[in-house]
């Protein structure tokens, strides 16, 4: 409905332009907002306010000759001047019956838009290193990124996941060294245990595995542990397959999938970084100093120079990142968003500046960035600690196997990215009101098992039938659910150019507050077909958005419960 009213105000202004009470080259975006306060009307624009300089009046005179303009619409039912002079939008009760209707027959498409027009957009997150199983902070990574990618799919963006594997670089060499020291039997507390090896006791489980030539396929790989004790370069090689399957088997559970697995490895096996370097070198961005090869990212906003080659001769992790963010450039992609922990903060502005230094016209906010931060997990109101280097942490699979994958899909993405999370096991596991995704589940279920009690009663439903009676619809109950399905679409719009899944999630938590209140207040089944009939059309609307919206965020809708 805000697209509708949005036009007839353009059209109201392309009127006083006829009038010459508007220049032709005037310039304004109609911005409409919903009111907080009913009595305020529905929608209300400041259109007047940012017109009035260009119009040579007061901004209430302007408002005024703005809804004198109006076409006639059985949309508004009628319009009020406030303050300064903004503009109050009182929608009609068609217009609001209206949405259902619209929800019944766009059914599963509705909240979809082609707002992206067929772009390419890649959505790169999770990117655990292969030295461990996956841990909660990599599941809120899963569990934003795929949303992520639902809702770009979902408004009209041609949309790639993509994983990248650090499986080069000290990391690795500390995995391939601690499952070494495993199956020479020795124990992380032997004094030749390695330095920084992993202590974990899924370290025990790949050695075990790779004495016993176990067969492992991880996606692009299959590997064959060699059970030799002092072949590093095979123990290497067989733990990072090891550890990636475990990982796709966990994000399986999780419900993600991934469209691309791109290995650190393969940018030096193709010679991509050492090109990067020679580019770099050549666009005269680079300096030697302290024996070591630098870049002059202050140059591009950096707050200093950073290291790419160090004396040793090795790279930096910040030029693999460089060369692997080339390469997604290369591949087409208009729109990059890497979903990442709060620790990669600092890597921005330096993958950024690197990109500037190749001069390849890569733009300076490119790529974007959704930075999540860490997540507490608590139970009976201890927390539940998470020490990667004890091996004690608590894993994705853990939680998993303990609240369900619907609770913690939900529960990792039901806040904004950019805040603390506290994930409550007890509570994820509640059936009461409190729990947000169990609340949601239940109206679905509630709006399903109205199809069941109709069938019961021996009554029919019919959808052609039922849509000509939604002016039965007259409940304030009613109204506020009507509203609230109407605002879905921009929902969704917003959350897929924001990056902000989780506010998918909290209008889906109201929608099903609407939708409980309006069912334990009203009857729904009652003998007047006109108004059940009508009735049973907005459940299933609220059954259809419910579905819908939880769908994006990789979470079932059960038909009971």
């Amino acid at each position: 409905m805000k697209e509708q009213v949005a036009s007839l105000i353009e059209s109201a202004l392309k009127e006083l332009v006829s009038a010459g009470t508007l220049p032709e080259n005037h310039s304004s975006t109609v911005q409409l907002d919903r009111t907080r306060d009913k009595s305020h009307g529905d929608l209300a624009s400041n259109v007047a306010l940012t017109l009035a300089k260009s119009a040579g009046m007061p901004p209430r005179e302007l408002a005024q000759l703005i809804c004198a303009a109006l076409p006639a619409d059985s949309l508004v039912e009628r319009t009020e001047i406030a303050g300064p002079g903004f503009i109050n939008f009182f929608l009609s009760a068609s217009s609001n019956q209206a949405i259902v209707a619209a929800v019944l027959q766009q059914a599963e498409h509705f909240g979809s838009s082609d707002a992206g027009k067929g772009r390419k957009v890649q959505v790169e997150y999770v990117s655990a290193n292969p030295t461990g199983p996956l841990h909660v902070g990599h599941g809120r990574g899963a569990a934003v990124g795929d949303s992520l990618c639902r809702l770009l799919s979902a408004t009209g963006w041609e949309v790639a996941s993509e994983f990248y594997y650090n499986d080069a670089g000290a990391q690795i060499d500390n995995l391939a060294l601690s499952v070494q020291a495993r199956c020479k039997g020795l124990e992380p507390d032997d004094e030749s245990w390695p330095e920084d090896g992993y202590r974990g006791e899924y370290i025990v489980d790949v050695a075990r595995a790779y004495m016993a030539a176990e067969e492992v396929d991880a996606e692009d790989q299959h590997v064959a542990g060699a059970a030799d004790a002092d072949n590093l370069d095979e123990i290497r090689r067989f733990s990072v397959a090891y550890l990636r399957r475990e990982q796709d088997l966990d994000l399986k559970a999780f419900g993600v999938h991934f469209d691309v697995y791109f290995l650190e490895s393969s940018l030096y096996a193709s010679g991509a970084v050492e090109e990067v370097v020679k580019t770099l070198q050549d666009n005269g961005h680079c300096f030697e100093q302290d024996g070591a090869l630098w870049l002059r990212t202050t140059s591009f906003g950096d707050d200093k120079d950073r290291v790419m080659r160090k004396r040793d001769g090795g790279y930096t992790y910040f030029l693999p990142d460089v060369a692997y963010h080339l390469n997604k450039w290369q591949r087409g992609f208009e729109r990059v968003i890497n979903e990442q922990g709060a620790d990669h903060h600092s890597t921005v502005t330096r993958v950024r500046a690197g990109l500037q230094a190749l001069d390849q016209g890569i733009p300076g906010d490119w790529p974007d960035y959704v930075l999540h931060q860490m997540v507490t997990v608590m139970r009976d109101g201890e927390e539940v600690k998470l020490s990667k280097r004890a091996g004690s942490y608590l894993t994705l699979r853990d939680l998993i196997d303990e609240v369900g994958c619907d609770a913690t899909r939900y529960f990792l993405v039901a806040r904004g990215p950019s805040s603390q999370l506290t994930f409550d096991i007890d509570l994820a596991l509640s059936q009461s009101n409190d729990n947000p995704v169990y609340y949601i589940q239940y109206a679905h279920a509630r709006a399903c098992s109205v199809m069941r009690k109709l069938a019961e009663q021996g009554w029919d439903w019919q959808q052609d039938r039922a849509l000509q009676h939604l002016d039965q619809l007259s409940q304030e109950h009613e109204a506020a659910l009507m509203r609230r399905l109407d605002r879905y679409p921009e929902v969704v719009a917003s959350a897929a150019a924001n990056s902000e899944p989780h506010t998918v999630a909290t209008y889906l938590r109201e929608l099903a507050a609407d939708f409980h209140t309006w069912y334990n207040a009203h009857k729904m089944l009652v003998e007047d077909q006109p108004l059940r009939d009508a009735r049973v059309a907005l459940s299933l609307a609220v059954r259809q958005v419910i579905a819908n919206g939880l769908g994006l965020l990789g979470v079932s809708a059960p038909q009971e419960m």
